[in-house]
């Protein structure tokens, strides 16, 4: 029987209780799809708990607007996770886990790039919240789709800097038939739209190089943040309507990075 925790102190006794057993967590904003169902079927397998989290994290939104218009979907989220047998669904408050505010927070080092450069405060809100997340529901497995690759790196690296002893599961982007990458953010996608966000995929995949990428996503009416290569791979951020989408592919062999801010 799944079981939805809301507040932090049912969830804490929930936890004392399935000590000694492995847990394994999946980590959501909600808004959940077949990309987090491939997350949450893979850690079915190979824990004996399978908890899950919802929680839209306020500090990883450089933009309000952005916040307010990310899809909540709670009770079809709970419906899905029920038919996938999950058996904890963590569902705090920002309150619960911001009781002070966003006064202690995870900062990183080095230039920023990427994400962290087009979206400000971005990947410290995602290591502020993973981190508290971790602690609370100390799993011995949690699972990261590669689709937002970066964050799977920063997850990563954090893990090893604090040492918890968390291992980082990556697990493969999951696509529509036409190649786009799930995203919760589909849903603000008209149906025209949702079939022109397929040429994101097709673009990475075939472009020569970074310029010649981005060019191509402008000529199909992309506005562009950037292109760029990192970790053997390469990675793109584009607006269609308003909306942002985030997508990398694997390229078979490190190429000059050619960064396209």
């Amino acid at each position: 029987m799944m079981r939805v925790w809301n507040s932090l102190d049912s969830w804490l006794d929930r936890r004392r209780q399935i000590e000694g057993r492995s847990i394994g967590f999946v980590p959501t904003m909600g808004a959940l799809h077949h990309g987090h169902a491939s997350l949450v079927e893979r850690c079915r397998r190979e824990n004996d708990v399978v908890v899950v989290s919802i929680f839209v994290n306020p500090s990883q939104f450089n933009d309000p607007k952005d916040l307010d218009r990310y899809p909540r979907t709670l009770d079809r989220d709970l419906e899905l996770l029920k038919n996938l047998e999950t058996d904890e669904v963590f569902v705090p408050s920002a309150s619960d886990l911001y009781p002070n505010g966003y006064r202690l927070r995870v900062e990183g080092t080095g230039a920023p790039m990427m994400e962290s450069a087009f979206r400000p405060g971005f990947l410290q809100g995602v290591m502020t919240i993973v981190l508290k997340l971790l602690n609370l529901v100390r799993p011995g497995r949690a699972y990261f789709g590669e689709k937002d690759y970066q964050q799977l790196q920063t997850v990563t690296q954090l893990v090893r800097e604090f040492f918890i002893p968390t291992t980082i599961v990556p697990c493969s982007t999951v696509r529509e038939e036409s190649g786009l990458a799930a995203s919760s953010r589909n849903a603000l996608l008209s149906p025209d739209s949702r079939r022109q966000a397929a040429a994101i995929y097709r673009i990475l995949t075939t472009s020569p190089g970074p310029v010649q990428a981005r060019h191509a996503l402008e000529a199909e009416g992309f506005r562009v943040d950037y292109v760029d290569e990192q970790w053997s791979r390469r990675f793109a951020a584009v607006f269609l309507d308003g909306v942002r989408l985030i997508d990398n592919v694997p390229i078979s062999a490190p190429c000059v990075r050619e960064r396209c801010a």
